[in-house]
């Protein structure tokens, strides 16, 4: 990349490294995602951990695009991509001791990618020990981005230059609250007691798409997210981006949130408030 210079660890990313990562995932998208969308056929397409944990050519041929051009602009960093850790799991540890870490989910929603549904993105998060300091949540359908980031507002940003800031809902009494709800992901023995208590919400989905579950809660247009799966390709873009649009995201047990965390739950809520009412609902799964 011709576009970028390397970065000082002890800096965060300036303007420019940001548009270079902004600009990496567009091409990365426009390149390896998009052309092959409703376009892949059965041998494209296998299975990781079970038939509902997919990879496709898409997730390995943009992981590896992106990792190329973000260790040539930032050659220090730690890169560690969703598919790169399902082949070497040792390489999610190294993410709490790295000074730079780039988090990456190359296709985040790959089970609606693999059937043809246009809910997925591309999820980037740049930490410091574990700790998320820039978030990217992009859609390469519509091609525009949710961008967090240390001391600024979250913000939606478009191909043609609009741009917004981002605010979350009031929160609010739990009847009065929707929300993402990964009720099929928690352990076996939570989920009866976790599907009882849905009634009490307003509403509560799964969209199979940590990307949009969280830009919908950073836009106000959902009020909390909880999973038991703290995967850090999945939440740590998302986590700030809640934060900086206003809101509270925690582990459940009190914990403040941290890529190298590798159990709990992580909980995202318009407010502190709300949150420990959420909290409070929920307690049941720490036990």
């Amino acid at each position: 990349m011709t576009d970028s210079l390397p970065i000082s660890l002890t800096s965060p990313l300036t303007p420019a490294q940001q548009a270079t990562l902004i600009n990496l995932v567009r091409r990365t998208a426009r390149a390896e995602i998009m052309p092959r969308f409703r376009n892949l056929g059965h041998a494209d397409i296998s299975s990781k951990s079970g038939p509902h944990d997919l990879v496709t050519e898409a997730d390995t041929a943009a992981e590896a695009m992106l990792s190329r051009g973000i260790q040539q602009a930032f050659p220090h960093a730690l890169v560690v991509g969703e598919e790169a850790v399902a082949a070497n799991p040792t390489l999610r540890e190294k993410i709490a001791e790295a000074e730079l870490s780039f988090i990456l989910d190359p296709v985040d929603g790959t089970w609606n990618f693999a059937h043809g549904l246009p809910l997925f993105g591309v999820i980037v998060a740049v930490a410091r020990f574990g700790r998320p300091v820039l978030g990217l949540l992009y859609d390469p359908v519509m091609d525009d981005w949710v961008i967090a980031a240390e001391g600024q507002p979250t913000h939606l940003s478009r191909s043609l230059g609009a741009d917004r800031p981002l605010r979350v809902s009031r929160g609010g009494a739990l009847s009065d609250m929707s929300g993402y709800l990964h009720l099929y992901l928690a352990p076996k023995d939570k989920q009866a007691e976790l599907a009882a208590c849905l009634p009490e919400f307003a509403r509560t989905y799964m969209l199979r798409c940590s990307c949009h579950e969280y830009r919908m809660l950073a836009q106000g247009g959902m009020d909390f997210c909880l999973s038991g799966v703290p995967n850090p390709w999945d939440h740590a873009a998302g986590v700030l981006a809640c934060q900086q649009a206003g809101g509270v995201a925690a582990m459940l047990d009190g914990r403040d949130y941290n890529a190298g965390i590798t159990q709990g739950y992580v909980l995202a809520a318009p407010n502190q408030e709300s949150w420990n009412r959420l909290r409070d609902r929920f307690a049941f799964l720490l036990d």
